[in-house]
């Protein structure tokens, strides 16, 4: 792989893009990707942190970095990344052959995307790999909703017994709040960093990292989301969550309540048992929006979550985001994961706590949107 991973989640979003105007939206609503970044002719219509999520499927499929595609200059200047070159002009085309495709030969529905004939090279592949045909099969992640598996366990029971592992139904209700320390390790960071994560039921929770740089925060309030960052990580000083990010994030909030799991998703489903690092695992599937699965893999023996996938929508294809969760600790009579690493398209971030405050007093004015910048 030619990509190089940043140092936090936002920032290894944020190296893909053009420069922006880095002026949020004064009512909190998503800008467009026009109204916050230079030279946009393609990608129009579409909120600016699906634009971003759009250049990191741009990266997984080509197997570039940012400055693969964009001018030498733009490592060193947000301004530069609005600056054509032979690489952009050469995207646009292939984004209208591949709407075109999908248009004529599909009934307008998404079957061909750029992942489709690159597979994580700078062109597409013309020859099949013998060393693929004969090699190991590679798992295949589930990004449609799947019909249950027979003779499964259903959802209902799989959950009662997540429930019970953590401490039960009456000791998640006994646990309305936490602040926890610990630190951040993105993918190509040498050091880890400080983090912090504060969370209040329902469903509130902010995660901030402490970089040399500033602090790069993700907040869901309740009802929004949103990422703030300093001008060395990003160049926009906040940014609204749509779509599957908003989702996502609303989902992280929520299960650091997992008593009400069975009301975060809907249509639950039991999928096939498989595998994760020698471990037997039953698979569940649910969905935030009726499109896309969330794939929640639960440990057989102790009944916890260890892994979580979830998607996110591009006008290119999915944009996944893994989740494994370990090292589980008992805090206030719940268990609770003090590790866990976070794979996407573009970076992988690994978070360690250190020391968590069970049901500590966090003002509402903690989660409040910041002011423009």
């Amino acid at each position: 792989m030619k990509r190089e991973a940043t140092g936090t989640i936002l920032g290894a979003m944020a190296t893909a893009v053009v420069y922006s105007l880095g002026i949020p939206a004064a009512d909190g609503q998503a800008r467009m990707a026009e109204e916050v970044f230079k030279n946009v002719q393609v990608l129009k219509g579409i909120p600016a942190n699906e634009f971003m999520a759009t250049m990191g499927f741009f990266s997984a499929s080509l197997g570039m970095n940012c400055t693969d595609c964009h001018v030498p200059e733009s490592a060193g200047s947000w301004e530069k990344y609005a600056d054509d070159n032979e690489h952009k002009q050469t995207a646009r085309k292939m984004i209208g052959m591949m709407t075109a495709i999908n248009k004529g030969y599909f009934g307008g529905r998404r079957v061909v995307t750029c992942y489709s004939c690159h597979r994580g090279g700078e062109r597409p592949r013309v020859t099949p790999s013998l060393a693929e045909l004969y090699g190991p099969p590679t798992p295949e992640e589930p990004d449609e909703l799947r019909a249950p598996a027979p003779n499964a366990p259903l959802s209902v029971q799989v959950l009662e017994q997540y429930i019970q592992a953590l401490g039960g139904t009456e000791g998640l209700g006994n646990l309305t709040s936490f602040v926890a320390k610990g630190t951040f390790q993105g993918y190509a960071d040498t050091e880890k960093r400080p983090v912090e994560l504060f969370a209040k039921a329902p469903g509130q929770r902010i995660i901030t990292v402490h970089a040399l740089s500033g602090d790069n925060t993700t907040t869901y309030d309740g009802r929004a989301a949103w990422t703030t960052a300093p001008a060395a990580d990003s160049p926009m000083p906040m940014l609204e969550l749509t779509g599957g990010e908003l989702a996502g994030a609303k989902l992280d909030a929520e299960l650091s309540f997992p008593a009400r799991i069975r009301q975060a998703l809907s249509q639950w489903r039991t999928g096939y048992p498989t595998t994760i690092d020698d471990r037997d695992v039953q698979v569940l599937q649910g969905t935030t929006d009726g499109r896309y699965p969330v794939n929640l893999y639960f440990d057989k023996q102790s009944g916890l979550l260890i892994r979580l996938v979830r998607y996110s929508d591009s006008p290119v294809g999915l944009n996944p985001t893994q989740i494994d969760y370990s090292d589980y600790r008992e805090v206030a009579g719940v268990k609770m994961p003090f590790r866990w690493t976070v794979t996407w398209l573009d970076g992988r971030s690994t978070t360690e706590l250190s020391e968590v405050q069970p049901n500590a007093r966090i003002d509402a004015a903690k989660f409040a949107r910041p002011a423009a910048r």
